[in-house]
């Protein structure tokens, strides 16, 4: 069911499942096998401990599992790609064998991307839009899989921010076209917490409906990020009063995706969100 807020988009399948986008909003659950995890959850190379968390995550409600293997924490440091192939792929595998919903893989190294996809992963989550390694667009083209495009920049300065970041966006879905990937197979990330000031996450946020003129499912991941612990003067750990918040607001603007750490809570946020404001009810 289409909304003012959430024009007709139609459809995406990602796996064995479709995103039929508008009906309801649909929640990734994150899955960190790093060592320095901004928000002290990471895993490390314990597949076993993935697997059990990706098993809690679909029983409260997750639609996709993300794996990445890198943190994008301010200052934390390159992983180089064999030591980030050793920390994903046999989490991917398992989770492949183990869990029904699809994977994706958080990555923005195309070579890393191909082997995921290999490995079982069924779309790819790249915090760089492209523009860090473009050759994850063919990677994801020939394998026909969902891309998720974030906007992010070095640096943090713009003339005029929401024109910046929609114009970014547009570029990067260009590329995208060009490379052989289907439109219906684009999501977008305006990318909280990437070349942004806390003053920047909440005007976009404020903004976000604002996106839809893109004409593309969007995703937001505001899950324990500085901008809630700013706001709120609190550690990653205490942020989930804060997550919540901002995960009701962006639906009634018109989200369609949401990246969580604490899914549980999350999905029961956006299953009442979208009963009111997408007329979303459980089946009798």
């Amino acid at each position: 069911m289409a909304t003012g807020l959430s024009p007709d988009l139609g459809s995406t399948r990602c796996g064995h499942r479709i995103f039929r986008w508008g009906e309801r909003t649909y929640v990734m659950g994150i899955i960190n096998v790093t060592l320095d995890s901004f928000s002290g959850d990471g895993l490390g190379y314990d597949a076993e401990a993935a697997l059990e968390q990706a098993r809690r995550f679909v029983d409260e409600g997750a639609d996709v599992i993300d794996v990445g293997g890198e943190s994008t924490r301010p200052g934390s440091s390159p992983v180089p790609m064999a030591e980030e192939l050793q920390r994903v792929l046999p989490v991917i595998k398992l989770l492949a064998r183990e869990i029904d919903v699809p994977i994706s893989i958080d990555t923005y190294k195309a070579e890393v991307a191909h082997q995921a996809l290999a490995a079982g992963a069924n779309m790819i989550n790249d915090v760089w839009g492209l523009k860090h390694d473009p050759e994850i667009a063919k990677v994801a083209a020939a394998a026909g899989v969902p891309l998720i495009i974030m906007h992010n920049q070095i640096g943090t300065a713009y003339n005029d921010l929401i024109p910046s970041v929609l114009a970014s966006l547009r570029e990067s879905m260009k590329k995208a076209i060009e490379a052989g990937i289907k439109e219906e197979n684009i999501i977008l990330d305006p990318g909280i917490g990437f070349g942004k000031r806390i003053e920047h996450n909440l005007e976009i946020m404020h903004r976000l409906e604002e996106f839809k003129i893109l004409g593309r499912p969007i995703l937001l991941g505001t899950s324990r990020k500085s901008v809630i612990g700013r706001v709120l003067d609190l550690p990653p750990d205490q942020r989930l009063e804060g997550t919540a918040a901002s995960m009701a607001i962006a639906i009634a603007k018109g989200v369609d995706m949401v990246r969580v750490h604490d899914v549980r809570a999350m999905v029961r946020v956006c299953r009442m969100s979208d009963a009111i404001v997408r007329g979303w009810l459980p089946d009798a």
